[in-house]
Order: structure tokens, then sequence, then C-alpha cells
């Protein structure tokens, strides 16, 4: 049986974007439609900070969803880092990662959840499962080899929700619910012979308080 080690994944949701560049189902970036923008000055500079935070820690690989705001995001949290590869992959991009039946839900908030996701296209509702599936396959899990890997995926916020939700084993819906401000840190641990654990989660000390909270509705924000 070959040795395994611990998997530390650092997930982070992209800089505040343009208008034209926000999250959701059947938004701007859905696969019907084309690429949304890229970083605001405040999402740069948040970006900018979030590498200045990373840059001690012994991280290996940085993964980006494809869309701009995340490989902008992506890169100049690269630029604060000594030689770590930065390239992109479809497992991190914004997708919708389960849309669940209504009988799932707690009756007080299914028909709010289900509003939320009436946007999503077919093709999000078809696609999305796979490549939610496939995040878990590569992100998650302890890893082969005797040394302990640290690595960065700069995402979107439906994706940080879902892999939370994996990690404490909650329903699939549970995703739902789980947001991730701009450029927030989020870190799960996966050790060998050990639940797999959250050891942060939406932590913004890296920014000042004016950058904090961007993505979130005011009244969402604490």
């Amino acid at each position: 049986m070959p040795d395994t080690a611990t998997r530390y994944l650092y997930l982070a949701r992209h800089g505040e974007a343009t208008r034209g560049g926000q999250d959701g189902p059947g938004g701007p970036n859905s696969p019907d439609s084309p690429a949304g923008g890229g970083l605001t000055a405040a999402g740069r500079r948040q970006a900018a900070l979030l590498g200045r935070r990373l840059a001690n820690r012994p991280l290996t690989a940085v993964h980006h969803g494809p869309l701009p705001r995340a490989a902008q995001t992506a890169r100049l949290i690269g630029e604060q880092l000594d030689g770590v590869p930065v390239s992109a992959c479809e497992e991190a991009g914004d997708y919708v990662p389960y849309v669940p039946a209504a009988d799932e839900l707690p009756a007080d908030s299914a028909e709010f959840l289900l509003r939320f996701l009436a946007g999503a296209s077919e093709e999000e509702r078809s696609r999305g499962p796979e490549l939610a599936r496939r995040a878990v396959d590569r992100f998650t899990g302890p890893v082969d080899g005797p040394e302990d890997r640290h690595e960065l995926v700069v995402t979107h916020a439906f994706l940080i929700g879902w892999l939370v939700r994996h990690v404490l084993d909650a329903p699939a819906w549970r995703w739902l619910g789980l947001n991730a401000p701009n450029a927030a840190l989020t870190v799960l641990r996966f050790a060998p012979g050990r639940p797999s654990a959250v050891l942060l989660l939406n932590d913004q000390s890296h920014l000042p308080e004016d950058l904090r909270w961007t993505g979130f509705p005011p009244e969402l924000r604490v």
C-alpha cells in the first residue's frame, strides 16, 4: 500500500469583478453566455493582498477557473509567490454543482432556493454535476507519497460551497447558502486516517475593512 500524506487545500473566490463578471446560475458566464468582465480596482487590490498573505505558505501549485476574473486573480496572487506554477482548469470554473429536487429541501426555504436556481440552463444542470465530481476527485483527499501538499484553487462561490459541504459530509443540496466573499480564504485539510476538516472559512484578515465582504449583499455582511 503506497504511503499517503496530508493535503491542505486553500480555496479563494476571485476578487471583486466588474458588473459583467458576476457569479450565479444563468448569469453572464453560464455556458450559454459570453465570458464576463474582469476585476475592478478593488478586486486587483484584494488579489495582491491575498497573495502577500500566502507568500510564506509552502504552496506547490495555483489552479484557477478559465473565466477572466479568476485568471486575473490567480495571476496577481502568483506575482506574490516565488516560482509557484499557475494554471487554468475546468474543474475550478463557475458552475452549478448540483440541482436538488424540491423534496430534498427544507420546507420553509425550498421555494426560495428553487427560485434562485431557476435561471440555470439545461447545459448548466447537466455539465455542472460532472465538473463537481471531477473537482472532488482532483482536489480532495490525502495525496500519494510521503510529503504533505499545499495547493490553492482560485474559483467561484459555488465550488467553495460544494467542497465545504463535501468535507462536512452534508447533504448534496447544502452547498446552497454557503457563500464566499471576494478574496476570502478557506482552508480544508485531508489527512490520512482522520476525518477531513475545515481549518479556515471565509477568512478576510488580510484585507482592510473597506475591501471585506464584497460580493455579499449588505444584510449578510458582519
